[in-house]
């Protein structure tokens, strides 16, 4: 009897350990082992499971299944292990280069993809990291660019408020950069880290051309709800672990040069005629001063400057640049002049899909 109650907790743990051994083997099982019926070569997986991800319907995806390559030894075998375009596809796309600016802060996996699905020789890339990434990512940013001669960290970096003048400030760093460039690009597109292509480069081109120097930056009169961003002062607020904009009641001052402020989309493609009237015209110059203390002024600066009517750089009738991805408690939706469903990312002619996000998920649409 008392052999029993000796032999009993032995007993006890015995089971246990033989249940968490089980336990231990089959999460190994789920995670590295796939599926039979996915146990196939990663390119027919990953075939069906983009086809269940456009369904709509519920797939498995193990997270060491896709895997950035970047951190190979040398810049030469990540080059080539990841399938980098290393010269131009087409004569015409060759004869057209392309001036890109990339603002990021967060999930280099997610820019790394990004930068490689729309990297080609003949381009010219500017990225810009927020001054509160840490030392770490911005370090990672530098090596990945530093494997490209066309592409490089901009020369000032700013800490970026959201909705403050900063984020704007950011885009016109990288701006100042790319005029700088040897590249004869033609026009200038802007995205963020979170982006992803909806185009090949040779449509872009395509697409652009056909705009004969006209920009895309489509914008209407302010609704009325959007008049309190240029009527009242707005300031940055930055503190050690947050920022926002504050709102106050003072009245601001009307714009300068009697301008008419439109409201519109921050995501652009100007032309480099554009871009150098941006930097260097006196009413450009003093729109930016006025707009420092305004409720996202990328909003509304690069429309209000292409309806000015003496340029004639403004396409008024085409479509957004790209489609907005936004994140609420019931689904992802996407506004595309109304709320449409999410799959119709895949149905419109953007340049850019916004807010795709890679971490939380190891397959997602932008794998697809």
């Amino acid at each position: 009897m008392a052999m029993n109650s000796q032999m009993r907790p032995i007993l006890t743990l015995f089971i246990f350990a033989v249940f968490l051994s089980i336990l231990f083997y089959t999460s190994r099982l789920s995670d590295e082992n796939i599926p039979r019926r996915f146990n196939q070569s990663a390119t027919s997986f990953l075939a069906e499971t983009c086809k269940a991800i456009t369904e709509g319907k519920k797939h498995f995806s193990p997270r060491k299944m896709l895997k950035t390559s970047f951190g190979e030894p040398n810049c030469s075998d990540y080059v080539t292990q990841s399938h980098y375009i290393t010269r131009p596809l087409s004569a015409e796309e060759a004869a057209f280069p392309l001036a890109y600016v990339i603002t990021l802060h967060k999930e280099f996996d997610t820019f790394e993809r990004l930068f490689r699905a729309i990297y080609m020789p003949q381009n010219v890339y500017c990225v810009h990291v927020d001054k509160k990434a840490t030392r770490a990512f911005k370090r990672k940013v530098e090596q990945l660019l530093g494997c490209f001669p066309n592409a490089f960290l901009a020369s000032k970096l700013e800490l970026v408020v959201y909705a403050g003048v900063s984020r704007l400030q950011a885009d016109l760093n990288c701006m100042k950069d790319l005029v700088k460039s040897k590249v004869p690009w033609k026009y200038l597109l802007n995205a963020c880290g979170q982006d992803f292509p909806l185009r090949t480069n040779k449509e872009i081109v395509r697409y652009l051309k056909g705009f004969k120097g006209q920009n895309i930056t489509p914008g209407v009169l302010p609704p009325h709800h959007i008049l309190k961003r240029t009527k009242y002062i707005y300031r940055e607020q930055v503190y050690s672990i947050f920022s926002f904009m504050l709102g106050t009641f003072l009245w601001k001052s009307p714009p300068p040069h009697n301008l008419t402020i439109y409201f519109g989309t921050a995501y652009i493609a100007l032309s480099r005629e554009f871009a150098d009237f941006i930097l260097n015209d006196p009413r450009s110059l003093d729109l930016l001063e006025w707009s420092k203390d305004t409720y996202s002024p990328d909003e509304h600066f690069w429309v209000t400057l292409n309806r000015l009517p003496d340029l004639r750089a403004c396409q008024t009738n085409n479509i957004a640049a790209r489609v907005i991805l936004f994140y609420t408690k019931v689904n992802f939706r996407i506004q595309y002049k109304s709320w449409v469903a999410k799959r119709v990312i895949d149905r419109y002619g953007h340049f850019f899909q916004n807010t795709v996000g890679y971490d939380g998920e190891p397959i997602t649409p932008i794998s697809c």
